[in-house]
């Protein structure tokens, strides 16, 4: 192969820029953060790269590309840092960032499949509630079991699922929990704690609750509910759990209880912990 007989000595920024395969901002950065020194400049107060510079900008480029921090690159090139020590903490970045894409991935997957927001709760939420008919899920249900999910984990949604599929399939039972949503909405910053709708409210939460329960098991739910801790210790055990603990999510959720609503809920426990 001819070479051409004029080759440039030293080129501008835009050319030694051009030919590494950056841009001259780039190479700017790499002057001022000291990766790259300062080259010669022409008569003109440009600066003019010669063989060495192109050499170490090339250089700079391929460890980018493969990577590597700007801060490593220079750690590397003064020595007062190991390749070794540089590369085994890439790989470990690497690894980490590559689980994290595979996460992201089967989120996508979920995302697509569920075709609602359901796909983005963990697996063992978005399996549990795949089969039912569109729109048998509500936009409320979803928000429920993502702050379940956040609170207890993907076990919490995944066992709450059970009130989702008996809700879709049984309309006297959705209605009454519409109903007393609606009623327990209705006990704002207006009502006294010790108003006897609240502790009406209270009964009924409690007899519904029962209700539930009963359904839930006719519908062999119980079951499948049991399946999920061999579930959930084979495939999410060690897996990063990003759920907080109740008290926690108390603290920090901006709940919009009254003090009426709040003592509702305190009696349809108390309700409910007599019947076990």
């Amino acid at each position: 192969m001819d070479f051409p007989l004029a080759v440039p000595r030293q080129v501008k920024i835009g050319d030694a820029a051009a030919f590494a395969g950056t841009t001259p901002r780039a190479v700017r950065h790499y002057h001022a953060i000291g990766l790259l020194p300062e080259p010669v400049r022409g008569g003109d107060g440009k600066r003019r790269y010669g063989y060495d510079d192109m050499i170490r900008l090339l250089w700079i480029r391929k460890m980018a590309d493969a990577g590597i921090s700007l801060d490593d690159i220079r750690t590397a090139f003064d020595g007062t840092q190991s390749i070794e020590e540089i590369l085994e903490r890439l790989d470990e970045n690497l690894a980490a960032r590559e689980a994290a894409l595979q996460r992201q991935r089967a989120a996508v997957r979920r995302l697509r499949e569920a075709g609602s927001p359901l796909g983005l709760l963990s697996p063992l939420v978005a399996n549990r509630l795949r089969d039912l008919p569109s729109g048998a899920l509500r936009q409320s249900d979803l928000d429920n079991l993502l702050v379940s999910e956040r609170i207890f984990g993907p076990l919490g949604p995944a066992l709450q699922a059970s009130v989702c599929i008996v809700l879709a399939g049984d309309p006297e039972l959705r209605a009454e929990s519409d109903r007393l949503d609606e009623a327990e909405a209705a006990l704002d910053e207006s009502v006294d704690p010790h108003d006897p709708r609240v502790e009406e409210i209270a009964v009924r939460r409690c007899a519904f609750q029962k209700a539930l329960d009963r359904a839930i098991e006719a519908a062999g739910l119980e079951e499948a509910e049991e399946e999920l801790f061999d579930l959930y210790d084979a495939d999410l055990k060690g897996e990063e759990n990003s759920s907080m603990s109740a008290l926690e999510a108390i603290g920090r959720m901006p709940y919009d209880f009254s003090p009426a609503r709040l003592r509702c809920m305190e009696l349809a426990s108390e309700l409910r912990a007599r019947d076990h």
